[in-house]
């Protein structure tokens, strides 16, 4: 009679006929039964304690009343399984090779009645003990054990049960290069406690689980609460620890090898990890966490001009949603560590630090150099410590922090589609999709909005129409047309100090322009003046009068000489050359030959108008004396005695041909001033190119009793003893003073002395501006610039389009950027302007031009949350924060480590410079969820209460 077993209370039954007749196979004891979790084995549960794991049966070893089938058909099932290609993940099943060859015998024969019978599966042979059940060491698949599918197995265990106390061998089928392989041997982990190192746990996993199991059963172990936040590091070989960031990988691809020991952290009160505690900080650590104060009210060090990092960090903080999607742990489950464009998760998880311990309320200020250093090691531009733009910084920040947390892991390609004359309801929201297929991550939902534009070719009227997504409103600032620049100017007149002007000019005027400002306070003609840029006491540039005054920067020395006037040129009428001169003083030689002496540059160099007729070294000499008068003092009589004749006589040879000199030009120490008829005949750095030749010129310069003269290059750095007849380029003097001349006769006091006119007082006021009168100028039609022109696909050319941009859909906190900075090809400079912003009630409504709901009007009015501040100019420069508190509603300035509260009158300034505003649905909406959860907060940023304030302007 056929008899098939089946287990029922312990005991092991067998039927015949469906009749049953009681047969005791096996001991009164209810087999054990291994542990199952999320269909996971854990073999340590049942070496732990196999009574335990014998009351949670699985559910194979329940009695099974389905008919019995046949010896013949036992055989075709469980053969046709065995033969099922192996699939990644998939559970098989150990059969001992002994019991399972006894089974084949006992089917084959086709007996049921059988001696052969093989009784319960009974797997003995391939574990080393039976307490914990661990399998022996090198078993060999067909020689120690047989593998089945699920299927098989649990065919196998329904028919003839499972030997009492053994635990079924489950293992899962991985995935190796190029094949897929049942796990025999389990990966074992040391599972221990950052606090208590010393008392290693043992657990047993696949190849196949991920390491989120890992973890989750390291928390179980060690009792973890479900509040706490834990991650994990694994110990090399070589003693060092690294991080299993992304616990969503299995232990195969996490590396995780048996005997390895895993370190469980559990993260500090205040927010921080242990482990970045150095050690010497310790008790530090415990005064900080003893310190309650309120929560986002925590201070950043300075880390050596970081203040632009910790402006921008603490105005993203202070953005309520984002916060709390971070203090929430719902980043956790989407973090992205296979996105290439991001930064493998690094990013978000060292920013969800900073605001966990910022939010702890344990802390007063906190350092942020980790967060510094993953920030330089991803953005180069950011290395060192030199200053930058907070903004800059912050749309980084956004971008990376999108990437890390973008739900999207395999990004499809996605054509852009002109609008093409279709409804721009249907082209933006077309565009609005395609962009979500890509982006999709908490800083989409939070920041980015959607902006039209049109573009419209100048030549054919093609209009080409693009919806793009933005995630701030980088808005121009109204610029004036004018310009204030400081100059110092130097009179022919010699009695008088050169006199330092504040001129206002065009923004895009040219050099010309400058002159006619500066006649309106001196009364000299624009033509008897001439523009120059002085550097380190040479001129660094004498600027044409065409020239644009962009090339000129602030920062520039300019001074701007009177020269001689002009007049018609006539065939007997005469020239003046303006010459450049510098002043130089010779040092004493450093080594033995003493015939050598350097030259140093000293004083303000200058441009003297000499008349061509007179060129001599002689007329030079005094008329340069004459120059210099303010300043130097007359040798007397009796000094000029004492002068060297006999260099005198022997540079009588040396003087131009007599024809070109006039008689007694020496002797006048006026003749600079010669009058109406002198000339300057150019204005270039070569202020002439006519003057005499250079033969007419002296090889070596004539010795006098106060200084020497010497034609230099424009460098003033090397004597130009021999010139190139061909050429006419004009020639630079030098003045060459002794050290005993130069202290006995020059004044330097004297000579370094200015005034200042009337108009340095004169300040340009500048009027307030609205910020809506930026956004205003945010959706001006504009020209493209050539540099960046537009290909028109009717004309296929490039074109220079006019480009107007349009709000389509705002996002729920809009960062308004305010362009204070302008750059450009040779001028930088910063806008000081007052931007007169609102704290309530930004109304967008006229902006957007997607049709709107009036019933819902919230949707574009705004709330101000936080400001960037910067404070002074290119060179130098600090940034600040006004911010929020989400919980108290009471706004706080932030200096770097210093927190201070203040009112609502305090935020607006000339400084602001990055604003964050946040829709008031949006608050609604957050106030509603905090007030489920704990008393309400102030209905709105500002309503300060009583205590000190700090008066940041």
């Amino acid at each position: 009679m056929a008899v098939a077993p089946w287990l029922y209370g312990g005991l092991c039954f067998r039927f015949r006929d469906q009749n049953p007749e009681v047969a005791v196979e096996g001991p009164f004891l209810l087999p054990a039964a291994v542990a199952v979790r999320g269909g996971q084995m854990a073999m340590a549960a049942v070496a732990a304690n196999p009574a335990d794991t014998a009351a949670t049966a699985v559910d194979h070893r329940k009695p099974q009343r389905e008919k019995v089938p046949g010896l013949e058909s036992q055989r075709r099932q469980i053969e046709n399984g065995r033969r099922r290609p192996l699939r990644v993940g998939e559970s098989w099943f150990l059969v001992g090779h002994h019991w399972y060859k006894q089974w084949e015998v006992y089917v084959r024969g086709g007996n049921q009645d059988s001696s052969t019978f093989p009784g319960c599966i009974n797997n003995a042979e391939l574990f080393e003990d039976q307490v914990n059940w661990r399998l022996k060491k090198g078993l060999v698949e067909g020689e120690d054990y047989v593998l089945l599918p699920a299927a098989a197995w649990h065919y196998l265990v329904n028919w003839y049960g499972l030997e009492h106390g053994q635990p079924p061998i489950e293992r899962k089928v991985v995935e190796l290069p190029s094949t897929h392989k049942v796990e025999v041997y389990s990966v074992e982990l040391l599972l221990v406690r950052h606090s208590d190192m010393d008392t290693p746990h043992t657990a047993q996993f696949s190849q196949t689980d991920s390491v989120d199991l890992v973890l989750h059963t390291a928390r179980e172990q060690f009792l973890v609460s479900p509040q706490e936040e834990t991650r994990l590091w694994i110990k090399n070989a070589e003693g060092s620890f690294e991080r299993l960031c992304n616990t969503r990988i299995t232990v195969l691809d996490a590396a995780l090898k048996t005997g390895q020991v895993v370190v469980m952290e559990t993260r500090n009160k205040d927010g921080t990890w242990p482990s970045a505690q150095p050690h010497d900080t310790r008790s530090t650590l415990e005064e900080e966490e003893d310190f309650q104060g309120q929560p986002g009210i925590c201070g950043l060090t300075n880390l050596g001009n970081t203040c632009f990092m910790n402006s921008a960090l603490q105005c993203l903080s202070n953005v309520p949603q984002l916060t709390e999607y971070f203090l929430k742990n719902r980043y956790l489950e989407e973090l992205n560590f296979c996105n290439p464009l991001g930064m493998k998760g690094e990013i978000a998880q060292a920013y969800a630090d900073l605001v966990k311990q910022a939010w702890s309320g344990h802390h007063r200020s906190i350092v942020p150099q980790v967060f510094k250093t993953k920030v330089g090691h991803f953005a180069s531009q950011f290395l060192g410590y030199q200053q930058h733009d907070s903004q800059e910084l912050l749309s980084f920040l956004l971008d990376g922090l999108h990437e890390d947390l973008n739900r999207i892991k395999k990004k499809e390609y996605v054509e852009l589609c002109d609008a093409a004359g279709r409804p721009d309801q249907e082209v933006a929201q077309e565009a609005w999709q395609n962009h979500k297929r890509r982006n999709d991550s908490v800083i989409v939902d939070t920041f980015h909005g959607l902006f039209k534009s049109t573009l419209v070719c100048p030549d054919c009227g093609n209009v080409s129409v693009t919806f793009d997504p933005f995630c701030y409103l980088s808005v121009p600032l109204p610029v004036s047309h004018k310009r204030v620049m400081e100059v110092f100017f130097v009179s022919m007149d010699p009695r008088r100090k050169p006199e330092q002007h504040r001129l206002v000019v065009p923004k895009k005027g040219k050099i010309s322009d400058l002159c006619v400002a500066l006649a309106k306070h001196t009364g000299i003609s624009p033509e008897r003046m001439m523009v120059a840029d002085v550097f380190s006491h040479r001129f660094y540039k004498i600027y044409q009068l065409e020239e644009s005054l962009s090339s000129i920067l602030d920062r520039d020395d300019i001074f701007i000489y009177e020269v001689s006037g002009r007049a018609a040129i006539g065939e007997n009428s005469r020239e003046d050359v303006v010459l450049p001169v510098y002043l130089r003083e010779r040092t004493p030689a450093r080594d033995y030959n003493s015939s050598y002496y350097g030259l140093m540059l000293f004083g303000h160099p200058l441009l003297v108008s000499v008349p061509r007729d007179r060129l001599s070294w002689d007329a030079l000499y005094h008329i340069l004396l004459y120059r210099l008068s303010r300043y130097v003092t007359r040798p007397s009589s009796d000094d000029e005695d004492d002068g060297d004749e006999k260099a005198d006589l022997e540079d009588k040879d040396r003087l131009p041909k007599p024809g070109r000199v006039t008689e007694g030009s020496s002797q006048d120490p006026g003749l600079e001033q010669a009058g109406p008829s002198s000339r300057v005949v150019s204005r270039s750095r070569a202020p002439v190119d006519n003057s005499p030749g250079p033969s007419h010129w002296p090889q070596r310069a004539r010795r006098k009793h106060l200084f020497t003269l010497h034609t230099v290059n424009s460098n003033g750095t090397s004597d130009r003893s021999t010139f190139n007849e061909d050429t006419h380029a004009q020639p630079y003097i030098a003045i060459d003073w002794e050290p005993e001349m130069k202290k006995r006769y020059y004044d330097e006091v004297e000579a370094e002395g200015y005034v200042k006119h009337d108009c340095v007082g004169y300040v340009l006021k500048k009027a307030p501006v609205q910020l809506q009168e930026c956004i205003e100028l945010f959706t001006t039609v504009e020209t493209l610039e050539k540099e960046n022109p537009w290909y028109c696909p009717t004309c296929k050319q490039h074109q220079l389009a006019t480009k107007k941009l349009d709000l389509w859909m705002l996002p729920e906190t809009l960062i308004i950027h305010l362009k204070r900075f302008s750059y450009t090809k040779f001028s930088r400079e910063k806008l000081d302007t007052l931007v007169e912003f609102p704290i309530r009630d930004l109304d967008f409504s006229e902006f957007v031009i997607k049709p709107q709901n009036d019933s819902a009007r919230e949707l574009y009015k705004y709330d101000l949350i936080a400001v960037s501040n910067h404070y002074g100019g290119l060179r130098d420069g600090h940034y600040t924060t006004f911010a929020c508190n989400k919980d108290s509603g009471q706004w706080h300035y932030f200096d770097d480590s210093s927190v201070s509260p203040v009112t609502e009158n305090q935020i607006e300034s000339k400084a602001a410079y990055v604003l964050f505003y946040q829709r008031q649905d949006v608050a609604r909406r957050l106030q509603t969820q905090a007030s489920s959860s704990k008393p309400p907060a102030s209905s709105a940023c500002g309503a300060p209460p009583k205590s000190e304030f700090v008066d940041v302007n």
